[in-house]
Parts: structure tokens; C-alpha cells; sequence
């Protein structure tokens, strides 16, 4: 009766990346009746020293390829981690189970996703190693929520990549839809999973014009998605780029757009949703040109408290420095003034047509918000007539408790925009009425009879 006992590799459970270095603590269950080292229990070795001759000579001395240690993982699992794309190609053409599994159900592909190993885990699917279980796949199907959308249903045969690259273009069941597709580190990054469950169980509650409608996602299966409308204009950003500075009056209609999506985000029940992230690549506009608030990967829920902290400290990578709170950047508490503060930057970008304090660089535009610093109005005074300018500037009022709530904002702005339409009509009113003197001079000058009825009329 064979008696021996796997090997065991102890650097965790994500992987045996090395087995112990001293071999004296291997027992004599590893070596075969000479006194060596068991064949198949050196190819361990080797696959973790990427020594393809050795790994070959082993195999002739016939040293088992799916060998597992006391964890049941293999030397595939092995290669895979340590990113020795080399050893996974001979191993597999050696005859190496794909996707083996060890006592904590991880695959070599599994492991080649955690570590980041793109060539392996190219080579392993090339080679028809199934994807990751999903973090949120569940075991009956009873419990696959409605949103749920079949990935075959996604074409991405003409995918190109829109707003900032974090969604693509795809086509579902006839519509174009935008697809955010989770990256491979979310599989084992549990608070990106989190993050990806909040996201998900936010959008599900959202409905408003000015926001961006969520339509369904992928998480029985890998890659995860999000799966939104697609809004063919662009992003804000974008087009800010290209016009530049905004006429008064498109960009109070911007704004109201934005506010009343905001608003609507704020006010909601029962709980209040901070964006924290509002900037104007976050920003779409549709076909009828109205922008929609999106993007809420990093939004906020104000479930108990009316204020909320961050574990650890917001990073360039997450958020844009150029629109952020200055109570953000310091790690403070905040509330859903921080994306009024936002909101007034982008305001004053649509009339100045360059973005906040353009000639610095992004990390050091928080700083001069903490000195209480804010972009100059350079514009001509005409263009922040009706009282534009001072909304701006309560908006991004350093104490938040002075910035007004985005349901007073729609109501300035409203104001404005009847103000600002008012002065048109004003306008175009007395240039109708010469328009038609001429046009009856005109019509008198071309009709010598209707000047003489006229007369004989006197």
C-alpha cells in the first residue's frame, strides 16, 4: 500500500509560489526507494524555477505532470503564478490538466487573473481554460437577479471604446448600449467587488431624465458588466474641448440639466446619493443635446449619518483632482456639498471655456482649494450677468454648510434663464417692428396704386 503523502507548498492560499527552501524538512514519504527526491514532487520545483530541461528530463523519468501537493495544486498552478508562460506551454504539451482545482477552488487561470500574469492567462484560455467563477455567481438559479443579461446577447464586433475608455460600444438585441467591463483584479480584490455591488444596487434605484439609465449587468459569468444607455454626443469634456467657451444661455441650460440630475441624486429616498466624482467626462449629452449625470462607480450612499468618511484617503486614480472638495482632499468628513463645490467649477469652465486653474498640474489644484484659492473670472462681466457669478462663487464657498442645496441652484438658474430670455425678446422685439417698416416701404414703393387708395383714404 502506498503510503505516501503529497508534498505541501506554504506561501498562502493564493498560490505556492515557492516550496520551502529547506528539504530537509521534506519527509522521507517524498523520496523513492534510492534515497532521491520523488520525480514528481521536484517538477514542483522546476515549474517554480522555470527550468524547462529539468522539467523535460523529469517528464522521461516519468514524473506525473498533474502531481498536486497536500493543497492539491500542480505545477500548472505554480507556472501560472509565477508568470513562466515557457513552463504552462511544455507542461500543457506535456499532457497537463487546463484547469485543474485546488482545496480552495482556484484554477491555474484563477491564479494567472490574481497575479496579473496577461501571456498566461492568454495562453491558458487559448487553450480552453475556463474563466473565474464571478464573485456574485450564485448556485440557484432562482436567485439570478432581473438585471441579469446574457453575454452572448453583446456584440462587440464594432466595439471602440467611449468616455475615457472605461466603457465600449456594444450592440444589444438590436440597440447600442455602453459597456463597463470590470477588470481581472476584481475577481480577487474584495473591496472592488464591493464597490461593484454598491455601483449595481445604486443604478438599479435610478430614474431621471437627467441621468443616465441603467439597463442591466453581467455577474453570473466572467468578465463582469454594466450595461447603461448609450448616449452617441459624448462627454462634456469633450465637447467643452471643441467649442471652447458656452453663449450664456446654453450653459445655464447645461447647468440646469445638471442640477436637476443632481438634485434628483440628493433628494433621493431613503437615502441621499453623493456622486463625489461629478466633472465633465462624467457628463453626457443625447441626441437632443440635454446632458445626463453618469458614472457612479464611486458614489456614496447617506444611509444612517448625514455625513460620510473615507477608510483611507481618496487617490489621483480614483477621483479628479481638478473638480474635488477641498474637504475630500483632506480625508474630512463630507456630505453632498462636495459635489456643489463640483458643480460650480464646471459652471464657470462652460463660460470661461478652459478648465480650473489650467496652467497647474491636476495633483496641485486641491492644494490652492484648501487655501481657499478659486479659478479667476476672466470672461467680460456681461457673460456672468444676472447674478451668474455670485451663484458660483456660494457654490464653492470653502465653509459647505454656505453652499446651497442643488434644489435652490435649479431655482436661480431658472431665474436667470427667464431673465436671459426676457432681454432677447427685448431685443429681437424692436428689430421686428423696423423689419416690417421696411418691408412695407418696400411693398409701397413696388404698388404706386396702394399709395394712391391711401391717399384718397386721407
Amino acid at each position: 500500500m502506498d503510503t505516501k503523502s503529497p508534498a505541501k507548498f506554504t506561501l498562502g492560499r493564493q498560490s505556492s509560489l515557492a516550496p520551502d527552501e529547506d528539504t530537509s524538512a521534506i519527509g522521507l514519504t517524498e523520496r523513492n526507494d534510492s534515497g532521491e527526491i520523488d520525480p514528481s514532487f521536484r517538477l514542483m520545483y522546476m515549474a517554480n524555477e522555470g527550468d524547462l530541461e529539468g522539467i523535460k528530463e523529469l517528464v522521461q523519468l516519468g514524473a506525473d505532470v498533474n502531481f498536486k501537493d497536500i493543497d492539491g495544486r500542480t505545477p500548472l498552478h505554480v507556472a501560472a503564478c509565477q508568470g513562466r508562460t515557457d513552463v504552462v506551454q511544455l507542461l500543457l504539451d506535456c499532457g497537463a490538466e487546463v484547469d485543474p482545482r485546488d482545496r480552495w477552488g482556484s484554477t491555474p487561470l484563477a491564479d494567472a487573473v490574481y497575479y496579473k500574469n496577461h501571456d498566461v492567462i492568454k495562453l491558458l484560455e487559448k487553450h480552453g481554460a475556463t474563466p473565474p467563477i464571478a464573485p456574485m455567481h450564485v448556485q440557484n438559479s432562482r436567485e439570478v437577479p432581473e438585471y441579469e443579461i446574457d453575454p452572448s446577447e453583446l456584440d462587440f464586433s464594432n466595439s471602440v471604446h467611449i468616455t475615457k475608455g472605461t466603457f465600449r460600444i456594444a450592440s444589444w438585441r438590436g440597440t447600442k448600449v455602453a459597456v463597463k467591463t470590470l477588470g481581472e483584479e476584481v475577481f480577487t480584490d474584495e473591496e472592488k467587488v464591493k464597490a461593484f455591488r454598491d455601483e449595481l444596487a445604486l443604478l438599479q434605484k435610478l430614474r431621471h431624465p437627467n441621468v443616465v439609465q441603467f439597463l442591466g449587468a453581467v455577474t453570473q459569468s466572467s468578465p463582469m458588466m454594466i450595461v447603461t444607455e448609450y448616449l452617441p454626443k459624448g462627454d462634456l469634456r469633450a465637447y467643452l474641448k471643441q467649442r471652447g467657451a458656452l453663449k450664456r444661455t446654453l450653459a445655464v441650460k447645461f447647468a440646469l440639466d445638471i442640477a436637476r440630475g443632481m438634485n434628483y441624486l440628493h433628494e433621493h429616498k431613503p437615502e441621499a446619493i453623493i456622486h463625489r466624482d461629478l466633472e465633465p467626462s462624467n457628463i453626457l449629452r443625447d441626441d437632443s443635446g440635454h446632458l445626463k449625470v453618469a458614472d457612479f462607480g464611486l458614489s456614496k450612499l447617506l444611509i444612517v449619518a448625514n455625513t460620510v468618511k473615507e477608510d483611507k484617503p481618496v487617490t489621483c486614480n480614483e477621483i479628479s483632482w481638478r473638480y474635488v472638495a477641498p474637504e475630500v482632499y483632506r480625508n474630512e468628513e463630507y456630505e453632498t456639498k462636495v459635489d456643489v463645490f463640483s458643480f460650480a467649477l464646471i459652471l464657470q469652465e462652460m463660460i470661461e471655456g478652459c478648465l480650473p486653474f489650467p496652467t497647474k498640474q491636476e495633483n496641485e489644484v486641491p492644494k490652492l482649494y484648501v487655501a481657499n484659492e478659486r479659478p479667476p473670472f476672466r470672461a467680460p462681466a456681461k457673460h456672468y450677468a444676472h447674478s451668474l457669478k455670485e451663484l458660483i462663487e456660494q457654490c464653492w464657498s470653502e465653509e459647505p454648510s454656505k453652499r446651497p442645496p442643488f434644489r435652490e441652484i435649479i431655482l436661480r438658474l431658472d431665474q436667470i434663464s427667464n431673465q436671459l430670455a426676457q432681454r432677447r425678446l427685448w431685443k429681437v422685439g424692436p428689430l421686428r417692428c423696423l423689419q416690417n417698416f421696411e418691408h412695407m416701404l418696400k411693398r409701397d414703393r413696388s404698388n404706386p396704386s396702394s399709395r394712391s387708395s391711401r391717399s384718397t383714404l386721407r
